[in-house]
């Protein structure tokens, strides 16, 4: 006699389903669980012990979809019903999946149920929010620094005056502390002038070569780390050339490139620093919820310690720098630049290798 499957239990013949990346559930005649795999599980982010007897349907706050899709699983019990499904769940994040259901043969009138996890819908959705988020920064930057844009001009011109009414006596000591107000004063302009700057500037459009733009990019980073960095070219020659600003490409290529050579600085001295500048083709591609037929898909990758993962997240952002005494302003003007081409940055970091990935629609 079969021992009965309790829920903390799982049934041999069921074991194999545990390796399975996908997650795959079981539903009784009633529609509640009987069976959930690891990945399951993890998926649902609840143990089996806690899923069993449940309804699957009551896991949800809108549930009407999937349970109509399993009634007609039972109706008709040879064929497999696959769905794209958005689950929406009470204080979490809404589950979007690729359902597969189909009635399993046996008295028992069970469903097995498939679901992956839709990447393409998680990334479309990662790539609106961080879209998003970077209008919601920049905003806020030109606000203040068209605020404080103003009261600078007051203080360095303040400073000028208060330079010619300096008594002759002790003008040489005096006059050093006004030189340090007026240089900050010009050191702020500055950075103001490059927070405003890739807005003022005109989108001047012509055809781009990618590779005139990496060998540009790589004959100034050469110029500047003349030993101990190589930059080695894997370029797909069949690229067409596209419509695009070249200089805003050049500067966005050599902001990211100037960041890793920097980044490189120890292994630079050991004479064994890597940059690659790799270009290839990508096909059927979504770009802020536009599907392309071709893309450009630019990686620029060293070899080098990695992005410290306290501001993986935050690197696009205005102001945010890892390296002492940068700016923080290259990687926010790549970003708006590529942006302005429709397309999209993004960066993978671990040690020992960082790639940043600059994805361009093409005609």
């Amino acid at each position: 006699m079969t021992e009965p499957l309790t829920p903390t239990r799982r049934a041999p013949h069921l074991a194999g389903l545990d390796l399975l990346a996908s997650a795959v559930i079981v539903l009784d005649m009633d529609g509640r669980i009987s069976y959930a795999n690891a990945a399951a599980e993890n998926l649902l982010e609840s143990s089996l012990k806690a899923l069993s007897r449940q309804k699957l349907t009551a896991l949800f706050v809108n549930p009407e979809e999937l349970a109509g899709i399993c009634a007609q699983a039972r109706e008709h019990k040879f064929s497999d019903l696959r769905q794209d499904l958005s689950l929406e769940r009470l204080g979490r994040d809404p589950l979007r999946v690729h359902s597969i259901i189909s009635a399993l043969d046996g008295p028992e009138d069970s469903i097995l149920i498939e679901l992956r996890e839709n990447v393409q819908q998680l990334k479309l959705d990662r790539e609106e929010r961080i879209l998003d988020q970077s209008q919601v920064n920049k905003e806020l930057i030109r606000n203040l620094a068209h605020e404080i844009k103003n009261p600078l001009g007051g203080i360095r011109g303040a400073a000028q005056l208060l330079e010619l009414e300096l008594p002759a006596l002790h003008l040489s000591e005096l006059r050093e502390y006004t030189q340090v107000i007026i240089k900050e004063a010009d050191r702020l302009q500055t950075l103001v002038d490059r927070l405003l700057a890739p807005h003022r500037r005109p989108h001047i459009v012509g055809d781009v070569n990618i590779h005139e733009v990496c060998e540009r990019v790589r004959s100034l980073i050469l110029a500047e780390f003349p030993s101990g960095l190589t930059i080695l070219r894997d370029y797909d020659a069949s690229i067409p050339e596209f419509r695009g600003d070249k200089e805003q490409l050049i500067q966005t290529v050599l902001n990211i490139a100037h960041n890793a050579a920097q980044a490189l600085s120890e292994r630079i001295e050991a004479g064994d620093a890597e940059l690659i500048f790799k270009t290839r083709v990508a096909r059927q591609v979504t770009l802020a919820k536009v599907r392309y037929g071709l893309a450009l898909d630019l990686h620029i990758i060293d070899n080098g310690p990695g992005i410290a993962p306290q501001i993986r997240d935050r690197i696009f952002y205005p102001l945010v720098s890892g390296r002492e005494g940068g700016s923080g302003l290259g990687l926010t003007l790549a970003q708006t630049f590529v942006q302005q081409h429709l397309g999209v940055i993004e960066c993978e970091s671990r040690p020992g290798y960082t790639d940043f990935r600059i994805v361009l629609p093409l005609p």
